[in-house]
């Protein structure tokens, strides 16, 4: 999955790289692109950059972006920025994710590089890392890198016979084999939930448990989450 040669990319931890021909590319996820055919014709290839395992974390917190109120998205971006200046600086690029529209299929994507499986509990896992890889950034770019060839190993859930995960949820959200996230909701919402800062499912779950992130980033991303659903409930 690591197929990243630049060393400023390695060196901040976005150590995933995804590279699409855009002609490759099925029309549900080209719907998705808010640019027009006379825009889109200045680019030839989508770039999907991400991380896998807990490194990037760090990286973040030792960067100038530690305090702002979206540090891992101020400092992926400041990042694939400077790749573009300092290794594809005869290319130009148009940056869809992370944006205020937040309508790129980031899971087709992630299938389509052999990165996302579906899980039980609703976060993509792969052999690799597990669950504990994300999407940092995707750009249109009029690169020309050697296309992704799709990793065609299959869900690591397949072969996890006692499924940890399920049981021990305490929303009991997962008792079909799938998320419900009503129950889930519902659950983290309670006074006394203990899934307000993190995901006990996630945790228990077997695949490469050496890449999980630390109890700093998962109750960072959860109370990310938990603050959605609390405005969410406000609203409807």
């Amino acid at each position: 999955m690591n197929n990243i040669e630049s060393p400023l990319l390695l060196n901040a931890r976005l150590n995933m790289l995804a590279v699409f021909d855009l002609d490759s590319l099925p029309e549900e996820v080209m719907q998705h692109i808010p640019l027009d055919a006379s825009a889109l014709k200045d680019y030839k290839q989508l770039l999907v950059f991400g991380h896998g395992g807990k490194d990037m974390w760090q990286a973040v917190q030792q960067s100038s972006f530690s305090s702002e109120s979206d540090p891992i998205d101020s400092f992926s971006i400041d990042v694939v920025q400077n790749y573009f200046k300092q290794e594809q600086a005869d290319c130009s690029y148009h940056l869809l994710y992370p944006s205020p529209i937040r309508n790129i299929p980031l899971q087709a994507l992630g299938k389509l590089a052999g990165w996302h499986h579906d899980s039980p509990f609703r976060i993509g896992i792969n052999a690799e890392y597990g669950s504990w890889f994300a999407y940092r950034v995707v750009v249109l770019a009029d690169t020309s890198l050697k296309p992704t060839k799709t990793m065609d190993a299959p869900s690591p859930c397949l072969s996890c016979a006692d499924k940890p995960c399920i049981p021990v949820c305490p929303a009991n959200a997962l008792q079909t084999g799938d998320l419900s996230f009503q129950k889930c909701m519902d659950y983290r919402l309670q006074h006394d939930s203990v899934c307000k800062s993190k995901c006990i499912s996630r945790l228990a779950c077997p695949v490469a448990k050496e890449h999980r992130y630390s109890s700093e980033q998962v109750a960072y991303h959860y109370n990310i989450s938990m603050q959605t659903i609390e405005q969410y409930q406000k609203t409807s």
